[in-house]
């Protein structure tokens, strides 16, 4: 019952934080909203025990097998050499360089303790770049180049951390046995979840070729497959984290969910959304859960070792300082490494501007990996002793991460105010291409079809003109509709871009009538019983959603010329897409 009623009540913090954030519109990211919640219910009386292991398999596959799913292939393969080496080289170097810092600021921290406090701290997480940077301007190379790293350098610390703990406890550390063990846990991990998730994927596609398509079997099935990848490599001593990404590339890659019901894969859609949301919110009210404590034994230990607390609010923010400073510093490196091979291979080469590189350091947020690693530190019992200096070590790793949160959203807006979110980014014109080229299709099949049309006219027989007649008039429909599609997105002449400007302001003006009509019809929904009213609202929100879709594929209102006798449509339109 007291498992139950813990469920429950995080969950409705959840919702709680979420609300907040929405109905107060406040400035401030909600990764943040939802740690403060997290503190306050932790001060008002609820308190939940945070086991690591248990926190690692229950929130982390699933997230990072989404992510991985939802990951671009072809500019994870573009952006790949850069990935790899923010994923592994900036966690060896962070490792090493602010391992060395965090003795000298704290000596009583011995040296491989303080490397594996900056080896916990080195990887970035994916859940709080993901609520950090999307959804604003930033551009998407940087998007993927953060989210591929966050989905692959939690191995590289991890092992990191394993062999600096081992050192501390033991006093033996060995580069060949910590190369060799990464690279068994590194490579084991991505081949262990390409295996099960291809064996996954080819069971599914027999079900679907049989004929067996229940859409709550095959979710569920798929919502357990991030979990049993990641068991079987923990099993097998291997990474599996790294599993886990790999397990989700690997369905992205086959494609299988396109052989589904459409049914199958709407629903898919809305239950990942929703375990995205809530383990998202869940992760950050646990860390605000462990605050309160973390802060009084931080406070404990400063006093007990004759330090003022003061000192130890100002070595967590000089921490943070300087792995802000090695990760400007290891991309600055990154870069010119990279305009230095260009040059010798007579290659062009996209160079980051300040402001970008920026906005990448202030983007590496620590999270759920640092918080639940730093706890699985060793306690000391009976069996054994602890490890030294544990507390002060998840003092300052606490610090850190909520550090780093504070400083991503006090810096990103800014960054990301007036930066163009399609810069260098040919996905957004590929898309209206691709648009443009399905319209194209279906015109020139329109145009045949109007031909055979034609033909069976003069060669019809007597009482069957009306048919054709009909089928001419849907012709002719349809036709206006894909040649209106096209003069809205194709912008390759400017001589038509007031063509253009007029048919996006047309269609606009369509989609908010067409918006405001919906909002009538589900007001009229009188006088009929439960079965009906559940029917035709479900066939309107269809036809809403539709209309959602075909309005965010329009440009935004800011990039067209304003003209007084369109403001108001735009306006409505606005209105409906939110």
């Amino acid at each position: 019952m007291h498992a139950v009623f813990l469920t429950l009540a995080l969950l409705t913090v959840t919702g709680i934080s979420s609300l907040i954030s929405r109905v107060g519109r406040i400035p401030v990211p909600l990764p943040l909203i939802q740690i403060g919640v997290g503190a306050m219910a932790a001060l008002a009386g609820l308190n939940i025990g945070f086991d690591p292991d248990m926190f690692l398999l229950l929130f982390i596959p699933p997230l990072l097998y989404a992510d991985a799913y939802r990951m671009p292939m072809r500019e994870f393969g573009e952006l790949r050499n850069i990935i790899v080496m923010m994923a592994l080289g900036l966690v060896v170097f962070t490792t090493l360089v602010c391992g060395y810092f965090i003795h000298w600021l704290i000596p009583p921290i011995m040296l491989p303790a303080a490397f594996a406090l900056a080896a916990v701290m080195s990887p970035t997480d994916a859940v709080s770049v993901g609520s950090m940077i999307e959804g604003g301007r930033a551009p998407a190379r940087v998007v993927h180049i953060l989210h591929g790293e966050a989905l692959l350098n939690d191995a590289s610390g991890l092992v990191c951390f394993k062999f600096a703990v081992a050192a501390a406890m033991t006093g033996l550390f060995s580069f060949q046995q910590a190369l060799g063990s990464f690279i068994f846990m590194s490579t084991g991990g991505i081949v262990i979840g390409i295996v099960c998730a291809w064996a996954a994927c080819r069971a599914e596609h027999v079900l679907l070729v049989r004929g067996y398509d229940d859409p709550p079997t095959h979710i569920t099935l798929a919502m357990m497959l991030p979990f049993g990848i990641y068991l079987t490599a923990d099993a097998l001593q291997c990474s599996g984290i790294l599993a886990a990404v790999a397990g989700g590339m690997t369905v992205k890659f086959t494609g299988v969910m396109n052989e589904a019901r459409t049914e199958t894969r709407l629903k898919a859609t809305t239950v990942w959304d929703m375990v995205n949301f809530t383990f998202n919110a869940v992760i950050f009210l646990l860390l605000g859960l462990q605050l309160p404590d973390l802060v009084t034994g931080g406070a404990q230990i400063a006093r007990a070792g004759g330090i003022s607390p003061w000192f130890l609010i100002l070595a967590i923010f000089g921490i943070q300082v300087m792995m802000s400073l090695i990760r400007f510093a290891w991309i600055w490196i990154s870069i010119s490494a990279r305009r230095l091979f260009a040059h010798f291979r007579h290659r062009k080469t996209v160079v980051p501007s300040a402001r970008t590189v920026l906005l990448m350091t202030v983007a590496g947020t620590r999270g759920a990996i640092t918080l639940a690693a730093v706890l699985s530190l060793p306690v000391v019992t009976a069996a054994g002793p602890g490890f030294p200096g544990r507390d002060l070590l998840v003092t300052l790793a606490a610090g850190v991460i909520i550090c780093s949160l504070l400083l991503a959203s006090l810096a990103i807006p800014p960054l990301l105010h007036g930066m163009s979110a399609d810069e260098n980014d040919p996905a957004l014109h590929e898309l209206d291409m691709m648009r443009i080229e399905l319209a194209q299709v279906a015109i020139q099949t329109l145009h045949a079809e109007q031909t055979a049309l034609a033909q069976k006219e003069l060669d019809a027989a007597p009482g069957s003109e009306e048919m054709v007649d009909l089928k001419q008039e849907a012709v002719g429909r349809l036709l206006h509709e894909y040649q209106d599609t096209v003069r809205r997105l194709d912008n390759s002449r400017a001589a038509e871009a007031s063509i253009r400007a007029t048919a996006i302001r047309e269609k606009r003006a369509e989609l908010a009538l067409r918006f405001r009509i919906i909002r009538h019809m589900r007001v009229v929904q009188k006088h009929i019983n439960d079965e009906t009213e559940w029917t035709i609202n479900q066939e309107l929100d269809f036809i809403e959603q539709e209309l959602q879709i075909e309005a965010r594929s329009l440009p935004r209102p800011d990039s067209m010329p304003p003209t007084p006798a369109t403001t108001a449509p735009i306006a409505v339109a606005q209105a409906a897409e939110g």
